[in-house]
């Protein structure tokens, strides 16, 4: 279990992120058009999961923008938006935003995303949303870099995500 703070407040998650050198839990979420997406999918190609508890809250609306901007730069490298967000104010925040080069994803449905990367919040406030983190997944599946963000306020550190990518 993760301990964080929201405001200051201790918080925790259902366990930790998955390590590095491990390969990446596979997934089933939901895009914007209600189709079923899975990691598998994503074969050969880097992925950038930037996880958070909603679109709607200002610092998780500053993540995808960030990494929209970033993503525009990067080879080879899809970045994948995930929250318990319905689809639709999913697809309403990027049309509003002009948000192009990330892919918006919600686990909505089961949940199981949240539980299998260990970012449901267990108690708290915003149980059982997911905790901000990062995960940078190698073309292979395998994690390269995990971020479990301290401050759930606080926005991810960008800057050591796309620097795993270029190692």
């Amino acid at each position: 279990m993760a301990s964080i703070t929201l405001k200051g407040s201790a918080v925790h998650t259902v366990g930790s992120l998955p390590a590095s050198g491990e390969k990446a839990p596979d997934f089933q979420l939901t895009k914007n058009d209600l189709s079923t997406v899975k990691l598998s999918d994503y074969e050969g190609s880097r992925v950038v999961l930037n996880i958070f508890p909603s679109v709607d809250t200002g610092t998780c609306a500053q993540s995808v923008r960030q990494f929209n901007q970033e993503a525009a730069e990067l080879d080879n490298t899809i970045v994948l938006c995930v929250s318990k967000d319905l689809p639709f104010a999913q697809a309403r925040f990027c049309g509003a935003e002009g948000i192009e080069n990330v892919e918006m994803l919600s686990d909505f449905k089961d949940g199981n995303f949240g539980k299998s990367y260990h970012v449901d919040f267990s108690d708290g406030p915003l149980a059982p949303l997911h905790s901000r983190a990062v995960v940078v997944v190698d073309e292979k599946g395998t994690i390269l870099y995990t971020e479990q963000v301290t401050e759930i306020t606080e926005e991810p550190n960008y800057k050591a995500a796309l620097e795993a990518l270029m190692n």
